[in-house]
C-alpha cells in the first residue's frame, strides 16, 4: 500500500493513515476529491496496527465487536475505489503555503507533495517505542516492539518483555500458535489490567518478574535461539527464543507539525466547528483535534473526518453543497 507522489498535485493531503484518516480518505473520494496519505508507519491503520491488531474493538457503530486488524482491512477496502495515493514510511515534516493558496508538504528524504488543503489525523503524533537495552542491535532481526503478524512468529519460542495491557495483549494473542510464550516483566506488580493477567495466568503462560532481559543468544547461522534473563536475587535463566517482543510502552509527540503555525495545547490542535485550524486551509480531525467537551474516541473521529471533508470540499469550491447526499444514493 505505499505509493510515491512523484511531486504530484491532490485537492487533500491527509497526514496519519489511522481509522479517521482511511474514513476521511474514502469521503474524500465520495466528494470527487483526490487524495494523498502519508504516514509514517509503514502499514495503514495507525495505532490501532502497530498496538492492537488483534485485539476485539466493541464501540465501532455496526459491530457488536470487530478486530482492529479486521476494522483496519474493512476501511481499506472502503476507500480502495477511489485510488488514494498511499505514501507510508514517510514523515511529514515542513508545511509551507503555496503561491496558488495551497500548501506544499515536505517529506523527510526531501520529496513534495502539493495540495489545495491539508487534513492532519495524527492520532497522538508519532510515536516512538521505549527500548530494550540488551536488544538494541537486534532490532528488526529477532525483536520487535509491535506484531502485525501473528503468522511469522509460528512455532517460534517467544520472550514478551513488560507489563502492561499490550504485553499481555500480545501475549494472549501469540499463545495459540507459539511453541511457547513467556512474560519477563522487571516488578512483581503489573500495570496490566487484572483480567488479562487472569487469563495469561490461567493458560499457563510462564511469567517471570523481577527480572530483566539481558543477553540475546545468537546461533551458528546468526539467528536468534535464546535469551539470558537477570532474576533479582542472583539467579540467571537461560531461555529458548526465536522471537522477542519489546513491549516497554512508547512516548509520543507530534514532531515537526507543532511548528506549523497551528493553536497546539497538551498534544492536540484546537479545531472549530469545521474541524478548521488557525491556519487557513488546514483542518484536523480524530485524537489529534481538540475543542471544548470533545471525546476520544475512533467513533468521534470518524464523524469529524466527514465533517472535516465536507467543509473542504465547499472551501475549495464555493458553489458545492455543503451536504453531501446520502451514500446510498450513489450508484
Amino acid at each position: 500500500m505505499t505509493g510515491s507522489s512523484g511531486d504530484s498535485s491532490f485537492d487533500i493531503v491527509i497526514i496519519g493513515a489511522g481509522p479517521t484518516g482511511l474514513f476521511a480518505a474514502y469521503y474524500a473520494g465520495f466528494r470527487g476529491l483526490s487524495m494523498a496519505i502519508v504516514d509514517s508507519l509503514p502499514e495503514a491503520g495507525g495505532q490501532v496496527t502497530a498496538m492492537y491488531p488483534e485485539k476485539m474493538i466493541y464501540d465501532v457503530g455496526g459491530f457488536a465487536a470487530v478486530k482492529g486488524r479486521d476494522l483496519v482491512q474493512g476501511l481499506v477496502d472502503q476507500v480502495a475505489p477511489w485510488k488514494p495515493t498511499y505514501l507510508l514510511g514517510r514523515k511529514a515534516e515542513k508545511l509551507e503555503t503555496a503561491q496558488d493558496g495551497g500548501v506544499t508538504l515536505t517529506l523527510d528524504g526531501g520529496e513534495l507533495v502539493h495540495a489545495k488543503s491539508v487534513l492532519i489525523t495524527a492520532g497522538i503524533g508519532e510515536f516512538t517505542p521505549r527500548p530494550l537495552p540488551a536488544g538494541t542491535e537486534w532490532l528488526g532481526r529477532g525483536m520487535v516492539h509491535f506484531v502485525p503478524s501473528l503468522a511469522a512468529h509460528a512455532g517460534h519460542h517467544v520472550i514478551v518483555v513488560g507489563g502492561g495491557d499490550s504485553a499481555f495483549d500480545w501475549v494472549l494473542a501469540l499463545h495459540p500458535t507459539a511453541a511457547s510464550v513467556t512474560l519477563v516483566h522487571r516488578r512483581a506488580k503489573f500495570r496490566a489490567a487484572e483480567s488479562i493477567v487472569r487469563q495469561a495466568t490461567a493458560l499457563g503462560v510462564r511469567i517471570v518478574t523481577d527480572a530483566e532481559v539481558t543477553q540475546f543468544v545468537a546461533g551458528p547461522d546468526g539467528a536468534l535461539v535464546g535469551v539470558e534473563i537477570d532474576v533479582k536475587g542472583g539467579e540467571t535463566l537461560s531461555l529458548p527464543a526465536n522471537s522477542v517482543v519489546a513491549a516497554l510502552g512508547f512516548t509520543a509527540d507530534l514532531g515537526p507539525i507543532e511548528s506549523w503555525g497551528l493553536e497546539i495545547d497538551h498534544r492536540a490542535i484546537s479545531v472549530d466547528s469545521t474541524m478548521a485550524t488557525a491556519r487557513d486551509r488546514v483542518y484536523a480531525a480524530g485524537d489529534v483535534a481538540a475543542y471544548p467537551g470533545k471525546v476520544k474516541l475512533i467513533a468521534t473521529g470518524f464523524g469529524e473526518a466527514a465533517t472535516a471533508v465536507n467543509n473542504i470540499a465547499v472551501a475549495l469550491n464555493p458553489d458545492a453543497h455543503l451536504f453531501p447526499g446520502h451514500s446510498s444514493n450513489a450508484e
